[in-house]
């Protein structure tokens, strides 16, 4: 095999000499690696946890049959994929194999082409598995970053970023849509930084009315305002020593910028009602959803404050444009949801990945992680399945890809999930992971309310 690639080893399973040595000839002339086992028992002694990437076996044989055999794979070597042979008038049972964790299944004549396009697609699922269980491992020696799924080039830029600016004391700017993961990144550099015993505090700025967001960050002296009945901390002083992460920056009040500049340049916060200076040693980590030199040009954000916050920017691209975490993160999601629930399913269904790979997610890994629970909480079988995820929301299917923006697309989906929540904000607002004065926003910019 010098100078050859190898391409997997596959054990063919089948009570017909002709048809393994028909299959071992097709497949090595592919340069698959090829072992034979003239029945399901004979397979079932063969088996051995990472010497075959796949099994190929018929569904009908006497004893063990290919039914009995997937089940031993799944026990016995969990990582293998397993395609199924079957004759027309069993192709229902070869249907309840996949649900069991068969990968596909394939009819009796086969067409060459068709088989060697599914053997390669079962391993190029196994390899990118196996390529994201490896990448846990590696990310599990480098702390701020090991709750983090990358497998596309995009993400592992990011991860670089991150592990390169965790050490320093540099303010971070994280640029990203919506469900994107900001907060996941922002807490990376805290765990990858020296301050990572010390307290990381998150805050978004759009779930707070302006006086209450400056008394959150600043805090009060008794009798500041009616109802201070007690002197309070503020998350300035609650962060000391550690990260302060600032989400939506673009949604805090001017006048508030102005007090948050100050404590970039002094290290010094005044409770509300207090002329007396608290010194703090605090990291600030900031995001937006929007884009930052528009918020600035509208005079939105105070440029001076831009300047400050922008040593460092960390742009996460959008779920659609990383096609090739999506599965691995899927998987990931699974995982946890699976044993909250203590359901065991064993993965998805090829249309099911299919599905997730053809939607845009324009509520990205937010809406991945949502889709994937409720695929979990309504799959009936040991494999979730595209009609289990329901993505096929109304609002993506029209137009999508046809010259519809984002901004559009966000405006059907905003609406769509306040009407499925009969118009309550604060429901809505918390399925679509945004502060009810940024959904208050929005409706008042589709014309909804006034």
């Amino acid at each position: 095999m010098m100078g050859r690639e190898y391409k997997g080893h596959i054990l063919v399973v089948d009570d017909e000499p002709s048809m393994r040595t028909t299959l071992s000839i097709l497949l090595k002339r592919e340069g698959y690696q090829v072992s034979q086992a003239s029945d399901g028992v004979e397979a079932i002694k063969m088996l051995e946890p990472g010497e075959y990437d796949m099994v190929l076996t018929d569904l009908k044989m006497e004893g063990v049959d290919g039914i009995e055999l997937l089940r031993h794979v799944r026990a016995a070597a969990p990582q293998t994929e397993v395609l199924i042979f079957t004759a027309y008038g069993t192709i229902a049972t070869a249907v309840e194999a996949m649900k069991l964790g068969a990968y596909d299944y394939i009819g009796k004549p086969f067409d060459e082409e068709e088989l060697l396009l599914k053997v390669a697609r079962a391993l190029e699922r196994k390899a990118l598995v196996k390529e994201v269980q490896d990448l846990r491992a590696e990310l599990r020696g480098q702390g701020g970053v090991k709750l983090i799924i990358a497998a596309s080039k995009e993400m592992r830029e990011v991860l670089a970023t991150i592990d390169q600016v965790a050490p320093t004391e540099a303010t971070v700017l994280i640029e990203g849509e919506s469900g994107t993961g900001k907060e996941l990144v922002a807490r990376a550099i805290h765990r990858g930084s020296p301050r990572s015993d010390c307290p990381f505090i998150p805050i978004n700025c759009s779930t707070f009315p302006d006086t209450l967001l400056e008394s959150e960050l600043f805090g009060y002296e008794k009798g500041a305002f009616t109802g201070a009945d007690k002197g309070r901390k503020g998350l300035f002083e609650a962060a000391h020593k550690g990260t302060l992460f600032l989400d939506e920056i673009g949604d805090m009040p001017r006048p508030l910028q102005g007090k948050l500049l100050r404590v970039l340049q002094e290290g010094e916060v005044r409770r509300l009602g207090s002329t007396a200076p608290i010194r703090v040693q605090v990291r600030i980590v900031t995001a937006t959803n929007k884009e930052i030199e528009s918020l600035v040009a509208q005079g939105i954000l105070r440029d001076d404050l831009f300047y400050r916050l922008n040593v460092v920017r960390i742009h996460i691209p959008p779920l659609r444009e990383r096609p090739d975490d999506i599965m691995p993160l899927a998987q990931h999601f699974l995982e946890i949801y699976s044993k909250r629930a203590q359901k065991e399913i064993m993965g998805f269904a090829p249309d099911a990945a299919q599905a997730m790979l053809d939607h845009p997610w324009p509520g990205n890994v937010r809406e991945l992680e949502n889709a994937v629970e409720r695929g979990l909480i309504l799959c009936r079988s040991s494999s979730i399945t595209s009609q289990d995820l329901s993505l096929g929301l109304p609002f993506f299917d029209a137009g999508f890809g046809k010259g519809v923006t984002l901004k559009e697309l966000q405006r059907r989906h905003t609406l769509s999930v306040l009407e499925r929540h009969g118009g309550n904000q604060a429901k809505a607002a918390r399925e679509l992971g945004i502060g009810r004065n940024t959904l208050w926003r929005r409706l008042k910019e589709y014309g909804i309310i006034s």
